[in-house]
């Protein structure tokens, strides 16, 4: 991945402290990183508003990237996928997360910030970035399949 590719963030209350941990990391390996919130930590915020910033930017920039927190990093997935030209993944693993990026041409990851720790998420994210899409036949018509899907 480009270091000039935008990646932009975002969390919830359960994501807040460890979004702000990642955008320092990714920051510093040279990444253009823009943070959609929560700008400080609000107990009771709700992901929807975040993850739906995220996706909406991603989804308008081409070649952008997402990275999305949330306690166990499913809401704000569901959530990030109500936006048409979303590919958003909740990933566990580095290989699990190129994998995303290689077959289905992830551009939002959803990390669990309950359930990983600091260290998972930043090994996590950088192998995902680091992956590009393999273009093969077979993944480049599965993904026209569900573009087509959210078009009609």
């Amino acid at each position: 991945m480009n270091h000039l590719t935008p990646i932009y963030l975002g969390a919830d209350h359960a994501g807040f402290e460890m979004k702000e941990q990642l955008k320092q990391f990714l920051s510093q390996a040279g990444h253009q990183v823009e943070d959609f919130g929560a700008p400080s930590l609000v107990p009771d915020d709700d992901y929807p508003q975040y993850a739906l910033a995220v996706a909406e930017r991603v989804a308008s920039t081409p070649e952008s990237r997402g990275i999305l927190l949330c306690g166990n990093g499913q809401g704000v997935c569901i959530a990030a996928n109500k936006v048409a030209g979303i590919r958003a993944v909740s990933s566990w693993n580095p290989d699990h997360a190129a994998t995303t990026r290689a077959d289905d041409d992830a551009n939002v990851l959803c990390l669990a910030a309950r359930h990983l720790d600091q260290s998972a998420l930043e090994s996590i994210a950088t192998a995902w970035l680091a992956t590009p899409f393999s273009a093969e036949e077979r993944h480049t018509r599965r993904i026209a399949q569900i573009t087509e899907r959210e078009r009609a």
